[in-house]
């Protein structure tokens, strides 16, 4: 042996049937083989070593399965659902029947606003119309009663121009086509076919009534739940109706602009079920109102010609007129007649 020089025992072969062990690294522990039985249904690659400790200084291994998911372990009765609210089939109600309301609403107002226009058209047009063939009627009435000095002649010849004596409130009754003293002289240049100027055009434009509706449906008063802000709201929706009855578009624009920067209505809160119900009972109450409001505007006389050409209104008005000026003509004629042989 040389001097200085250590040498290490050599390593004895494996024994016969089992797997060498890979090279150890400096300063660790060989593992143990595992000896193979022939015959053993398991291969040698699977053979189990006892796994070396670890380095000195080294970083031990990361945290486990269990040690990841420590925490997160959750319960059957928390995935259940949570159980539906008592009052929650009520809400979904109460809103349904709010949407309906003011649909309903909407509906029966803006029909409200196309026969006042009508009618207001109705009386500008063909009322100086109608108060001639009353005085016509009168005059023809007298002429036949002085004729005949009949009694009963006499007394519908008193009737007749009783009918188109002024009477207190006429000029607001007929839109100002007349007053105490008779016809104004619009009037009486639309019956001699004078040029007048037209009256003004009240109906809404496709763009007024979309911007109506959609003022109405973001500000109606039903949507509110305090009662300050149920009344900023009737407030801005009287405004809203007053602009769109004179079809003022610009304004109606104008006022979606302020509705848009104002304060934001608070979110509905869940009520109780006892004041959903009363609330459901009030909303019914309501339509009904509505519905009889509504009931009187369709039986009415102008709604009934407005429905005879609701998409040209105007030109159902020149009909009329013309029809009005055949009936002024053919009562003039027998006038005539009836002067002339007095």
């Amino acid at each position: 042996m040389r001097t200085g020089t250590s040498l290490a025992p050599p390593v004895p072969p494996p024994p016969p049937g089992t797997t060498p062990a890979p090279p150890v690294p400096p300063g660790t522990t060989p593992a143990t083989p595992t000896r193979h039985r022939p015959g053993s249904s398991s291969h040698p690659v699977h053979q189990h070593f006892t796994a070396p400790p670890h380095r000195t200084g080294g970083q031990g291994p990361g945290p486990g399965p269990a040690q990841r998911y420590a925490g997160r372990v959750t319960t059957p009765e928390a995935d259940q659902p949570q159980p539906p609210r008592p009052e929650e089939p009520l809400e979904r109600a109460v809103r349904a029947a709010e949407q309906a309301l003011i649909e309903y609403e909407i509906a029966v107002e803006t029909f409200r606003v196309e026969v006042e226009n009508f009618s207001r058209l109705h009386e500008q047009r063909l009322g100086p119309l109608y108060v001639r063939i009353e005085e016509l009627d009168a005059e023809i009435a007298e002429a036949k009663a002085a004729r005949t000095g009949d009694p009963e002649d006499i007394r519908r010849a008193a009737e007749a121009r009783a009918h188109v004596l002024p009477i207190p409130g006429v000029e607001e009754l007929l839109h100002g086509w007349m007053d105490g003293d008779g016809l104004f002289p619009e009037a009486t240049a639309m019956l001699t076919d004078q040029e007048v100027r037209p009256p003004q055009r009240v109906r809404p434009s496709e763009e007024a009534r979309k911007l109506y509706r959609d003022l109405a449906r973001r500000a109606h008063p039903d949507l509110a739940q305090e009662e300050e802000e149920r009344k900023r709201r009737e407030e801005f929706l009287s405004r809203v109706n007053a602009a769109y009855a004179r079809g003022d578009e610009t304004l109606l624009t104008e006022l979606a602009a302020e509705w848009a920067t104002g304060p934001v209505p608070p979110e509905r809160r869940p009520s109780p079920a006892e004041e959903l119900y009363a609330r459901l009972e009030w909303l019914s109450q309501r339509k009904d109102l509505i519905a009889l409001v509504a009931r009187e505007l369709e039986e009415g006389a102008i709604a009934g010609l407005l429905r005879l050409a609701p998409d040209d209104p105007d030109r159902l008005l020149d009909e009329i007129a013309g029809r009005l000026r055949a009936d002024i003509a053919q009562r003039e004629t027998e006038l005539a007649a009836l002067l002339a042989e007095s």
